[in-house]
């Protein structure tokens, strides 16, 4: 399909941040785009004014440059077919609507919102889905002119509407469903192109953009699917070819099996928030692309490289796609564990800063330390502010021993193993790991006391905790001065129990 002709889009609203199922639209439009050697565009979609937040342009793209996308044109990279925010293609717009009127194609409404809303409620007690009812039905053309004039002397503003062909079936040929069709008396009657501010609605505009930026294929979501016909109508009033047009499957949460909704707060969606988090972009790449998506074989880690050489539309995916986060824990453990140690430790500094734990200008000492501190628990992390939640017991006091672990220390040789080492420790001119493996390792020798017996007490006395990382490299990261403190502080305990 390697083709120069083939442009996709991404076309977001600067309403909000990057979602997951935006960014998987994103990501499954530069794929095509980067597999078939064709261009991938960005266009901001900016005329719902209303809902538009400050810096909600600059939070898509920056986000979307973080997860590794590129592209050729844009509103920070200019082409050949701009502007690149509809905001500013009013010109452009305008006399298109002005054409659709003049060939009778659309008209003027200047129905209000309230008698909107009061067909609405008639239609629902008669039993009827809710559509708009053509306000100058019946009318002649002086009649009709006449109910302008008047809405006019009011200073009503209009609607402009597109006058939907009565009986007609819009049909394509999609590339993620195959054949759909819809009539078009189902969509809810003539629809707006115009809001009352002059500003084109989403339907009008994008058939506009699309065919004057040339694009060949329209990926995105499901939930667009009824749009498609509305635009369908508008190409052909335009005597326009409409692009091939694939609309991806919903997002399910793994958990509910219901549509990922923005306002499910028990489930993180937004990009911004993985990355808060310590997540790797690449990790959030690829798990993205296995949302509706599957590769040939088994395998599920993949380079964005190995994503582009293989990418195939057909093997999108009908079924919803499940949005599971600990299989995105998963896929972004194995990214830390091959990632470079600088860049692991660099987003586990600064989650231990953010936290509190580490003061926001550490000291050269202090980032040795942290370094060590982050490689011990590399291998474990899912994402990078773990590492406040795993490494707690080096940044609190922790409390008195109890239940499982005071029971396992209550036995007549921790003591004498707690004596040993805190005497030992104590005593080590060199406090690193190396010294204090050697140290417990003479300790079993010296004393017979060997496995559990020996190995637990520690790891209680000086971490309050039965599990852990290396014990030896944890005791070293707790400081000789804390460890014997809490060896201490044990051996009262369990002496103030006896």
């Amino acid at each position: 399909m390697a083709n120069d002709a083939i442009r996709v889009r991404y076309a977001p609203s600067p309403t909000g941040h990057l979602h997951i199922g935006n960014a998987r639209t994103a990501i499954f439009n530069y794929l095509f785009a980067r597999h078939n050697k064709g261009k991938f565009i960005i266009r901001i979609e900016d005329t719902d004014t209303k809902r538009n937040v400050e810096d909600g342009e600059r939070s898509q793209l920056e986000n979307l440059k973080w997860l590794g996308l590129d592209w050729d044109e844009g509103p920070d990279k200019p082409g050949d077919f701009g502007p690149y925010r509809q905001s500013e293609r009013q010109d452009i717009y305008t006399p298109l609507i002005q054409q659709l009127m003049d060939e009778g194609k659309a008209y003027e409404s200047y129905r209000t919102e309230e008698e909107l809303e009061a067909d609405r409620e008639a239609q629902k007690a008669r039993g009827e889905m809710p559509h708009y009812e053509y306000e100058y039905a019946g009318m002649s053309d002086e009649e009709r002119q006449a109910a302008i004039e008047a809405a006019k002397a009011k200073g009503l503003k209009p609607v402009i509407r597109f006058r939907v062909p009565k009986n007609h079936d819009y049909a394509w040929d999609d590339i993620v469903k195959g054949n759909v069709s819809f009539n078009s008396d189902s969509i809810g009657g003539d629809f707006v192109i115009a809001k009352r501010d002059g500003m084109p609605t989403y339907n009008f505009a994008v058939v506009v953009d699309d065919h004057l930026m040339k694009i060949s294929h329209v990926f995105r979501g499901d939930d667009h699917v009824a749009n498609t016909p509305k635009q369908l109508m508008i190409y052909e009033a335009f005597g326009w070819q409409a692009p091939q047009f694939g609309h991806m499957s919903l997002i399910i949460s793994a958990d509910t099996g219901k549509k990922l909704s923005k306002r499910d707060e028990t489930v993180l969606q937004f990009i911004e928030q993985y990355r808060d988090l310590g997540y790797l972009p690449e990790a959030m790449f690829n798990f993205i692309v296995l949302l509706g998506w599957s590769p040939v074989g088994e395998d599920e880690i993949f380079s964005v490289k190995d994503f582009i050489k293989m990418y195939d539309e057909n093997r999108l995916s009908k079924s919803p796609a499940k949005f599971d986060s600990k299989k995105l824990e998963w896929i972004n453990n194995q990214y830390v564990k091959a990632s470079d140690e600088d860049v692991v430790m660099d987003l586990a500094l600064q989650q231990l800063i953010k936290a509190g734990n580490l003061p926001a200008d550490p000291d050269t000492k202090t980032i040795e330390w942290a370094r060590k501190l982050i490689n011990v628990y590399k291998q474990q992390m899912s994402y990078m502010a773990q590492i406040n939640e795993m490494a707690e017991v080096f940044f609190h006091e922790p409390e008195m021993v109890s239940g499982d672990a005071l029971a396992e220390i209550q036995n007549e040789t921790a003591p004498v193993v707690l004596k040993e080492f805190r005497d030992r420790i104590a005593d080590l001119p060199i406090f690193d790991k190396v010294q204090i493996l050697a140290t417990i390792k003479q300790i079993q020798k010296d004393t017979g006391i060997k496995g559990r017996k020996l190995w637990m007490p520690i790891r209680i006395a000086v971490t309050h905790e039965m599990h852990g990382p290396e014990l030896p490299e944890s005791i070293e990261l707790v400081g000789k001065e804390t460890a014997v403190k809490h060896v201490q502080q044990t051996l009262d305990q369990l002496e103030a129990n006896n």
